[in-house]
Order: C-alpha cells, then structure tokens, then sequence
C-alpha cells in the first residue's frame, strides 16, 4: 500500500537576476576578483554579499553590473535558491504522486516577493508558510553565467543580498514541519537564524521520527570570520549525528571537515557519526557513502560520473547555464527518496537517488536558471525521463 508523504523545507528562497554569457577571463573583472579568503571579491562558483562585494570593491554593485555585463537589466529574473529550488524540481517530479511539498521560508513585502508568491501558486507549492516581512526586501541574487568557463562546462558568481531572511527565526517552524516524514534544511547559511541553530533544530526533527536533509550553499558569513577554520553547522558537531543525509559539494565538503581531499572529508564525517553523504563536483565524478543503520542500504563508499548524454549535448551546443544545477541535483534526489518512501522501500537505496540527482542537475544546464517554467503539470518529468534511462544503460544499473 502506497503512504502520502510529507516533504518540508525550511531555507533560502529568493530572486535570481541573471547575467549570461559573461567571461570570467576578461581583463575588466580582473580588479573584483579575491585576493584572500572571505575579502569580498569575486571567486568563480562562489557566493559574496552585497555589501562585502561593495566594500572590497568600492563601487556599487548597479554601477559595476553597467560597467562589467554591459547591460541596463538582467537576461532573465527567476526565482532561485538551495531551499525552493530543489522543492519545486520535487514537486514536479513527484506531480503523478499523493506527496505533498511544504516550504517554509521569507520574503519582504515588496514586488519581489510578490514575484515569488506568484511563480509557488504556479508550480503547486502552498504559500501557507511563506512570510513576507513588511519592513525587508526580499532576498535576493545576481548571477554572474560564464558557459565557457571550466571547458564549456560552464561556471557562476554569485553576489547575494540576505534581505528578509535575516529575520526568519526558527520559533517560525510549526509543529507540521516536525511532523514531516522528510525534513530539509536547504542553503540555511543564507538564513543566518535557522543555520546557527541548526543542532537543536534536527535533533528535535528526529526526536519526531522525522528523515532529516541538509543541502548546502557557500558560506560566505563563516568563511569571512574564520577563513582558516572550519565551517560550522550550528552551535557544534553533535548536529551531524542528527543528519541523515548530507549534500554537499566539493568546496563546501572541505570547508565543512577543515580538510584538503574528498576521502579525508568523508572519514570525517563517519567520525561524526554521519549517516549517509553525497559530494558531487561539477563535471567530475561524485562521490559518497551510506553507513550502517535502518534508512540506507550500507555503501562503503560509491562514485558516479556525469551522464554522457547531456554532456554530448552540452558539447554539441545545447546550452542554458548551470545556474541551479546543484537544486536541482538535491531536488531529484529529494524526490527519490519520497518516491521510495511512498512505496515502502526498505532500505532506502542511496544509489538510485543520487541517479535521479545527476540527471536533475545536468537538465537543469539546458535552461537559463534554476527553476523549469512547466507548460503542463508533468513535463519536466516527461522531459528528464529519457536521460534516466540512458544513464542506468551508462552506469549498469539495473542489471
């Protein structure tokens, strides 16, 4: 018998505005880039705020835009963000299924988040739980797009404005939230409140019974006031044990565990009795593992690639940008574990969810932004499907 499941993000919500075609070679951005660690330059793939981008560079950030991109206006406005981000690509995956997508999360009472209460009606997700504050501008980020960068596999900058997040605290979860059967905590170092209390925050989600979901951004406040030491998620390192599953990439894998390689990053996160990590890294294969317990099938350790399929069309010419290509990597995976939950897989299987990441995130590089405007309920799936297929044919799987 099939089980409604219940998905619930807390996390960061917000506007991107986006530049494309960018170079980042270009003699012009040379004066922005960092010098050191948390200054407040620009650092391909990474996240800067507003306001330290500002004062690094002493110029504000509309006049560098004009000055840099040549444009009076972003390419294209979508709504971004590592929390809602990977809870729409849920939901639209899951669109055929009884799962509902809750998210929690803040906006000001502008014509931003009005643009954001708009496009969650649009995609099925409840504005219940969506708070837009009176006195705040609502979250937002300029992305800076270079497909060139990498070998055509494309890269970004992020300079990000916190806005109303500042003020979202987490007396604003209900009890709803913890009674979730899947609890994700998406980008919250761009929730400052909800990030620092992060350790009670799970242990109260498993306390409920609930599986518990962390997936990461650049945390470039903590990188400022510590660029030596480790990043932390909440008050200490008991918040690991409470986690289920960590996603992560590259950079943040090492900034988190204060280490220089992936496998010494994963050893210590068994050390912190972490149940179960996925570390992707961009075009490189990712890696990660699935201890010992009842949620998980045990996987020492595994790696999987890319899917050749998108990268063949990538290469061939077929280009967005890669604007939400780690959303939509949690997205899917997200949703496979809703998926297998609703089914009544036991253990669940860490493998085929990080397969429905891999080709969620490379998708995501054929549009501009991170979100997919659906024309119908059902096409992004529809879309998508084939390249699972493919990538099973690619990887084995299911032999």
């Amino acid at each position: 018998m099939k089980k409604r499941i219940r998905v619930s993000m807390v996390g960061c919500c917000l506007v991107d505005r986006l530049y494309n075609n960018v170079s980042f070679s270009s003699s012009a951005l040379l004066p922005y880039f960092s010098i050191r660690s948390g200054d407040g330059g620009l650092t391909p793939g990474k996240l800067v705020f507003k306001e330290e981008f500002e004062e690094f560079c002493k110029v504000q950030l509309s006049d560098f835009l004009i000055e840099y991109t040549d444009k009076d206006k972003p390419d294209k406005i979508n709504i971004g963000g590592p929390g809602i981000v990977p809870l729409i690509h849920a939901r639209q995956i899951l669109h055929s299924t009884a799962a509902e997508c809750w998210f929690y999360g803040c906006g000001g009472k502008d014509s931003d988040g009005e643009y954001i209460l708009s496009i969650l009606r649009q995609t099925g997700i409840p504005v219940k739980y969506y708070t837009l504050f009176p006195k705040n501008n609502t979250p937002s980020t300029t992305v800076l797009s270079d497909p060139r960068y990498d070998n055509e596999n494309g890269e970004r900058i992020f300079i990000n404005t916190i806005g109303a997040a500042l003020n979202y605290s987490p007396d604003m979860l209900d009890d709803n939230f913890f009674l979730s059967d899947i609890v994700v905590f998406g980008g919250t170092a761009l929730v400052p409140q909800i990030h620092d209390h992060l350790t009670e925050l799970l242990l109260k989600a498993k306390r409920k019974g609930c599986i518990t979901v962390v997936n990461t951004v650049y945390d470039f406040r903590n990188e400022k006031a510590n660029p030596a030491g480790r990043w932390p998620l909440g008050h200490n390192d008991e918040s690991y044990r409470n986690i289920d599953l960590l996603i992560t990439d590259f950079e943040e894998a090492l900034r988190l565990s204060g280490k220089h390689g992936i496998e010494e990053a994963i050893q210590f996160f068994r050390k912190k009795e972490l149940k179960a990590v996925i570390i992707t890294n961009g075009s490189k294969p990712l890696q990660g593992y699935s201890a010992e317990n009842m949620l998980f099938e045990n996987i020492n350790n595994f790696e999987l690639p890319v899917s050749e399929k998108i990268s063949r069309e990538l290469k061939n010419g077929r280009k967005g940008d890669t604007t939400g290509c780690g959303d939509n990597f949690s997205g899917g995976v997200i949703a496979s574990i809703a998926s297998q939950l609703e089914f009544g897989k036991t253990p669940l299987d860490l493998i085929e969810a990080s397969m429905w990441g891999v080709i969620s995130g490379g998708y995501s590089c054929f549009y501009v932004g991170g979100t997919f405007a659906e024309k119908f309920r059902g096409e992004k799936l529809k879309l998508i499907k084939p390249y699972y297929e493919e990538y099973k044919k690619q990887i084995g799987a299911g032999k």
